[in-house]
């Protein structure tokens, strides 16, 4: 799929050497945070910074801290230690991984998609997210009647007309067919300019993080390890959890059109 462009330019001001992102360009950091509930430590001493435009992906075993730690960010809880700090002002967009309706609720498409700020993009520039995700004709139907690709193209659109500089998408392709997986993670990877934020993708697709993320954390109530693909592949942590699914290492070879870049959140 090749997106329709328009002619905006915003210079990317993420820079990242290895590991260390230069502090000009931090969006938001986590500092040794950790939370407990009911005397259970969920997640420890969580160490994280996150870059402008960076995309960071997020695996875990179940039962991780992988949604704590995305009700964290967003700030639906607080951390019981530890600080998580915005280096810029936040503008959050937020994909959940479920998105249930209730029958006797009458939620069409662009009611859901009307209580966006209209003022955050330009007309055309949110004509564009309608026609790149096919939702014009959906606009007048029933949330509750949409197909599970249909929902994903609304919650994202939904997402993005906030323009948000840091988008978290929890499990985006849960329950979706391969070509609407590919057609999405595509449309993800290939957004235009004056879209372009940080992006923090909580995913199980490992076969997907592990051939097309340049910064990988994973996550088992704390950081086991992190870095490119190429590094988690050697590393014994990530052996231990998820060896016998991975093939082959991947090493990321950026070029210069490359975009850098949750479910019901239960404790």
């Amino acid at each position: 799929m090749s997106l329709s462009t328009l002619p905006f330019n915003q210079p990317s001001a993420s820079v990242i050497t290895g590991n260390s992102i230069n502090s000009v360009s931090k969006l938001l950091s986590l500092n040794n945070v950790s939370f407990d509930i009911n005397q259970q430590r969920l997640l420890s001493n969580i160490n994280i910074d996150i870059a402008i435009n960076e995309t960071v992906s997020l695996i875990g075993p179940n039962g991780a801290g992988k949604s704590t730690l995305v009700k964290l960010i967003l700030g639906l809880i607080e951390p019981t230690d530890g600080q998580i700090t915005p280096h810029q002002k936040l503008q959050l967009g937020y994909v959940p991984q479920r998105f249930a309706v209730p029958p006797i609720l009458p939620l069409r498409v662009r009611d859901l998609l009307a209580q966006a700020d209209k003022k955050r993009l330009t007309a055309e520039q949110r004509q564009f997210i309608f026609d790149n995700l096919s939702l014009t004709h959906l606009l007048s139907r029933q949330m509750l009647h949409l197909s599970g690709g249909e929902t994903q193209r609304v919650l994202l659109a939904r997402a993005l007309l906030e323009k948000p500089n840091l988008l978290i998408l929890d499990e985006p392709m849960q329950g979706l067919d391969p070509d609407t997986e590919v057609w999405l993670y595509q449309f993800i990877d290939e957004l235009p300019e004056f879209l372009r934020c940080a992006m923090l993708v909580v995913s199980h697709d490992l076969h997907w993080v592990m051939k097309g993320s340049r910064r990988v954390i994973c996550l088992n109530k704390h950081i086991c390890c992190e870095g490119q693909p190429s590094e988690l592949a050697i590393s014994s942590e990530f052996q231990k959890l998820f060896g016998h699914h991975y093939e082959q290492p991947y090493v990321h070879q950026p070029h210069a059109c490359e975009h850098h870049a949750p479910s019901e959140l239960e404790l």
